[in-house]
């Protein structure tokens, strides 16, 4: 997470508020948001930065595989 420049609180909150991920795997799930972001990111000025989360169920338990970020602008929504 910290490599890629992702909080628990931008995870929560992809997996409470984000759409399906459509190339999420069989077998397991994704969800993605769009956060503001308008700082900078490897030296680089970004206004957006999209979360990617991918997970799945092993029984009842739930499974977080990886997360993805993007920084740039103007990302589709679901």
């Amino acid at each position: 997470m910290v490599q890629r420049g992702v909080t628990k609180e931008e995870i929560e909150k992809a997996l409470a508020n984000g759409w399906q991920a459509d190339d999420a795997k069989p077998g397991t799930f994704g969800k993605v948001l769009v956060f503001p972001y308008n700082s900078h990111w490897e030296g680089e000025y970004f206004e957006e930065k999209e979360v990617k989360v991918y997970y799945k169920f092993i029984g009842d338990d739930f499974m977080l595989l990886t997360v993805k970020a993007r920084y740039g602008k103007s990302f589709a929504r679901g």
